[in-house]
């Protein structure tokens, strides 16, 4: 992330390097609100405009990308890793990871009988808890 803010021209600053670390060590989907707490945690100077000023560098460059889930901000994730979808709990708002081959070959399979192939896709599962009985 660093190396793609500096081929940006971006100026790395200890609140910059503040907020890759954070962006870096989260296992979960952070909004800009709540990157900039986790930041000021590590560096007490960094602002709301560095987190916004620099998330749309590194999304510019491809390094992290920008989920819009339905009812909610924009959260972000680094862009390295293997392809994988979400499931959103609209309760909770917790953002979960997963992988289905299944549905990968699915979607591939759809996609061929209507003469097409897959360039990119995300999927976004909106769930809920099921209630006991149900």
């Amino acid at each position: 992330m660093e190396r793609a803010l500096r081929d940006a021209g971006v100026r790395i600053t200890r609140q910059r390097l503040a907020l890759l670390d954070v962006l870096a060590a989260a296992a979960d989907h952070p909004d800009a609100i709540e990157l900039h707490r986790r930041a000021r945690a590590v560096e007490a100077g960094v602002s709301l405009s560095t987190v916004y000023r620099t998330l749309a560098e590194l999304q510019a460059k491809g390094v992290i990308q920008r989920h819009a889930f339905e009812g909610a901000s924009a959260r972000f994730e680094t862009a390295e890793g293997a392809h994988h979808d979400h499931m959103i709990d609209v309760e909770t708002g917790k953002v979960m990871e997963f992988r289905s081959e299944k549905i990968e070959r699915l979607q591939d399979r759809i996609a061929a009988e209507m003469g097409y192939e897959i360039v990119h896709h995300r999927m976004e599962l909106y769930v809920r808890k099921r209630r006991a009985g149900g």
